[in-house]
């Protein structure tokens, strides 16, 4: 049994499906570990799943922390956000070591790094999986820093620090308080374990496109990226009669939503701003998550959730908040971004796809407005971001990311 460790919310658990999709068409057996919520999603998929009892409405977690953590537009504001959530991890961390006993193999997630002090207690090997780049390198910022300082030796220095810090800080309490109860005194080599992934071993493995941020050369030779880990969806969907007959009626829409980040009190009235703006743009458009916005048009069509890797094949230009699972799925898709930033690692790949010229300049979310989001609708047919989008989804498309990895993993086993 090959146990995976993940947190977070729909997105962060994405690239874990596709890559237990394909350890099991190499034929392992592979469960996933994580809030009990999303129980259903993962064995939708033929996954197994072990939930932990405990999730945010159970721990009844102030929601302005919530909204702070979901809100935080500077490396600062991360850091104070994660060191005031850091304290409600202590009620998973049990529960998390649990359920790596009689495993194959432990694969963690980086916020859950109980999973490589409990394979060294247990004698399970483990194995990091980040869905971003997050070792130290000399060539670019961290995703918590890119596009928002100058890549000078000691920011990109400082990025890493700052990077790798927050995701020891989400755990770090936790497990030092169950440690000490359980063991009486602190695992060995107790710090931050994500270089120590330097070895055939214990190997480190990252979804992220060589098209979207190359792998960096100074890497060792054990940190693995090959590519996006996308997840399979099944052949025999189909979308919504209504939906199918919206998008054969006309030229292809914009896709407009903002996952998570719409369901946030302080961004209730963003179903409205989308609306106006693409109305003003003269553009057709999906809208996701908005419920049903007012003053909706034959023109612009309101659904929930969908399978992101089947309806970006379907629209001219996605348009969203920049998480990192929402902009894979936009790059391969090969159309043009429109990303507008709400907080942490949103920031890079805002301004990592108008650096390589497949998305417009990025509109922050406070400072975004209809006009302002029109104009950026309007940008994104321009024919020189069409051509480049197109052609670097088709680059994309080439990697098959999750599958390599899967065979990573199932070689270092052997």
């Amino acid at each position: 049994m090959i146990t995976i460790l993940c947190a977070g919310s729909r997105g962060d658990f994405q690239p874990y499906i596709a890559l237990a999709q394909q350890l099991i068409k190499l034929g392992k057996e592979v469960r996933i570990v994580g809030n009990k919520n999303f129980e259903n999603f993962i064995t939708g998929y033929g996954i197994g799943f072990h939930p932990i009892s405990v999730d945010i409405s159970s721990l009844n977690i102030d929601p302005k922390l919530l909204e702070a953590a979901g809100s935080a537009d500077n490396p600062i504001k991360m850091l104070l956000a994660f060191n005031k959530m850091k304290s409600y991890g202590i009620y998973t961390t049990k529960e998390y070591f649990e359920a790596c006993k009689n495993s194959e193999l432990i694969i963690y997630h980086p916020g859950c790094t109980i999973g490589y002090f409990t394979g060294k207690q247990l004698g399970i090997p483990t194995v990091l999986a980040s869905p971003f780049p997050m070792h130290k390198t000399k060539e670019y910022l961290s995703v918590v820093m890119y596009g928002k300082s100058k890549p000078t030796a000691l920011n990109i220095k400082l990025s890493y620090t700052m990077l790798q810090g927050m995701l020891w800080m989400a755990s770090k309490s936790s497990i030092k308080s169950f440690w000490k109860k359980q063991f009486g005194s602190l695992p060995q080599d107790f710090r931050a374990p994500f270089e120590y992934h330097n070895k055939s071993e214990q190997p480190a493995l990252v979804s992220c496109s060589n098209y979207i941020f190359k792998r960096p050369d100074d890497w060792n030779d054990h940190i693995h990226q090959t590519g996006y880990w996308f997840v399979e969806e099944s052949n025999d969907y189909r979308p919504d009669p209504a939906l199918a007959a919206f998008l054969a009626s006309g030229e292809k829409p914009v896709y407009i939503g903002f996952g998570s980040m719409s369901m946030m009190k302080k961004h209730d009235k963003l179903g409205k701003l989308v609306v106006e703006a693409i109305t003003d743009s003269g553009k057709r458009g999906i809208v996701s998550g908005f419920g049903q916005p007012a003053k909706l048009t034959k023109d612009i069509f309101a659904l929930g959730s969908i399978p992101h890797t089947w309806l970006f094949n379907h629209v001219s230009a996605v348009c969203h908040h920049g998480g990192a699972g929402t902009s894979a799925a936009g790059f391969r898709a090969g159309v043009p971004s429109i990303i507008i930033p709400f907080s942490n690692d949103q920031f890079a790949w805002a301004h990592r796809s108008y650096d390589l010229g497949i998305g417009v300049k990025p509109i922050y979310a406070k400072k975004l407005t209809p006009k302002r989001l029109a104009a950026a609708i309007s940008e994104a047919y321009n024919p020189t971001i069409q051509t480049k989008a197109k052609m670097i989804g088709e680059k994309i498309r080439s990697e098959n990311g999750a599958k390599d990895c899967a065979k990573i993993i199932i070689n270092m086993l052997k």
